[in-house]
């Protein structure tokens, strides 16, 4: 900018900037592209992505969450699609795929209307509108489900299961993570709460995915540390300890002169005798079993074996937690503190060979308040996406267990939002009428995508859905992408939690406004000579500044 002849600089030298339809174009571009990336693994007939990072590990996988938090996003606006994701797997731990394709398609549809010249803050209060009435549509054709009803939590298992590398095992993973959310779930206020970081989940490569099993307590990943101790006990009486059955250490430097061997020897049997002691402490209160979250002395080790009492020992601070859950016993922070009412009780503990790897199993507790699921398969590859697969499966079984409602999966939701969503836009008239218009349009590419992935002609496919939704009977039709048509998804056992589309719908239209807001990037060169090396007078995309035209609520 030139005043008087005169320079005026105001950013910085090599700072770059994109202003007014520019900006909007660029950011809607990079999240559309994201979202393209993700499209074509969802649904059941959907396809994997193979990941490779710079180390040259390898991923494959069609969890939409995964293949974005392992792709190196740097474009600003991208970034924002992959946290829409990331947002959806924390929330809920479904559906991430369906949020992103429905934002991408958002942002389309909002394109075709900046070319119209609408206001993207029109644009913005239309979809805020659209999505508000969405959800009040959802809750009010969602369908009760009994908390008992042990077939429904199954089909909403093997519904979330469909689309995964697991699904021919997909009736025994469902079964697995039906029981296992049961056994964990507790009411507190009324309320049910079910904290499936209570859920342990163990990959061990080998056997078949058939082979996955649920144990009812915990398995921990350690072995016992005594050869001379048994490797099985039933009825364990069991001490969970958060101290080690070591000799402390003196916390400053300390020199003891010894000047004959009769001292030292007192010093070695005094020792010995503190650790007989802290061993003999242990035996008194009747445990058989000693879990140790510290080390255990070899001395110690040896006076346990003789005692005839089976320890393991550096066991993780959440697995001590769940063994807390599960057994009923206290944690105890000091020997001194441990009695007969701290120790926690199972019917079998016992080390058992799992693959190459020696495991120690805690099983048959009481109403366990904490499980494991010890996932098996044919190769790493299968485990990892096997163990994905595994917790999509609880997040679902969680979310309907403490919200209680269901809805048809196959796009048959979206296609009546869509539905309804045109009918509320002709009470409102004006430029929101479109805005309204555009996001019931983008809601059908979820049955569109449904359509194309599995090879179906999506517009058949839609035109079908559309006059089956206008009937009085036709709420819950959707795409059967395996028989290639429409059908009643309630009926074709296809269910999703109402709190799986519902976060979707919120994830998806808040991400869509707040890009549609921006007007300004203003792109900052690297700030030192370090940064910028090897990049010759460049400047990196993470380093954008994003700036909004009107404040954003």
């Amino acid at each position: 900018m030139y005043l008087s002849g005169q320079p005026v600089l105001i950013l910085k030298e090599g700072t770059r900037r994109a202003v007014g339809r520019d900006a909007m174009r660029s950011n809607i571009m990079a999240a559309r592209i994201i979202a393209e990336a993700v499209r074509t693994t969802l649904g059941p007939k959907g396809m994997d992505k193979m990941l490779v990072d710079s180390f040259g590990d390898v991923t494959i996988t069609n969890d939409g969450a995964t293949i974005l938090k392992e792709i190196d996003v740097q474009h600003p606006a991208a970034k924002m699609m992959v946290e829409v994701a990331k947002a959806q797997d924390n929330e809920v731990g479904d559906g991430t795929t369906t949020a992103v394709v429905l934002a991408g398609e958002l942002l389309k549809k909002a394109e075709e209307l900046l070319d119209q010249n609408i206001h993207p803050t029109v644009i913005v209060e239309g979809y805020r509108k659209a999505a508000r009435k969405a959800l009040e549509i959802i809750d009010e054709i969602a369908l009760q489900v009994d908390p008992k009803d042990t077939e429904t939590l199954k089909k909403i298992a093997m519904t979330a299961l469909n689309s995964k590398a697991v699904k021919g095992a997909r009736e025994h993973f469902a079964q697995i993570a039906v029981e296992a959310v049961r056994r964990i779930a507790e009411t507190r206020d009324g309320k049910t709460i079910a904290d499936i970081d209570l859920i342990g989940i163990i990959k061990k490569q080998g056997k078949s995915l058939l082979e996955t099993q649920l144990v009812n307590g915990i398995v921990l990943d350690k072995e016992v540390v005594h050869p001379g101790m048994p490797k099985r006990v039933t009825n364990a009486k069991i001490a969970l300890l958060n101290c080690p059955l070591e000799i402390e250490k003196t916390e400053f430097d300390a020199e003891i002169r010894i000047t004959s061997p009769d001292q030292m020897k007192s010093f070695l049997e005094e020792e010995e005798r503190m650790l007989k002691e802290m061993v003999e402490k242990i035996k008194s209160v009747g445990a058989n079993v000693v879990i140790c979250q510290k080390g255990i002395d070899d001395v110690a080790q040896h006076f346990l074996a003789k005692a005839g009492i089976l320890a393991v020992r550096r066991v993780k601070k959440s697995d001590m937690e769940k063994l807390a859950k599960a057994t009923g016993g206290k944690i105890v922070t000091s020997l001194d503190d441990l009695s007969e009412d701290a120790l926690g009780y199972a019917e079998l503990v016992e080390e058992r060979k799992v693959a190459d790897d020696k495991m120690v199993f805690v099983e048959g507790c009481k109403n366990p308040r904490a499980v494991s699921i010890l996932i098996r398969g044919g190769s790493e590859h299968v485990v990892d996406e096997a163990e994905r697969a595994m917790h999509d499966a609880l997040c679902v079984v969680r979310d309907v267990l403490e919200e209680a409602r269901y809805v048809a999966g196959g796009g048959a939701v979206e296609i009546e939002l869509a539905k309804r969503l045109r009918q509320y836009a002709q009470q409102l008239g004006g430029r929101e009428q479109l805005a309204v218009e555009a996001f019931a349009e983008a809601l059908e590419v979820i049955p569109r995508t449904l359509a194309e992935n599995a090879g179906l002609d999506a517009i058949d496919i839609l035109v079908e859905l559309r006059a089956k939704h206008e009937q009085t009977d036709g709420l819950w039709y959707g795409v059967d992408v395996f028989e290639g048509k429409v059908c009643n998804m309630i009926e074709a056992g296809v269910l999703e939690p109402a709190r799986v589309k519902k976060q979707a719908i919120k994830s998806a239209s808040e991400v869509a406004e707040m890009i549609l807001r921006i007007d300004d990037v203003i792109a900052s060169k690297p700030a030192t000579e370090e940064k910028g090396k090897g990049k010759e007078g460049g400047f990196e995309e993470e380093e954008f500044e994003s700036k909004s035209s009107t404040s954003f609520d």
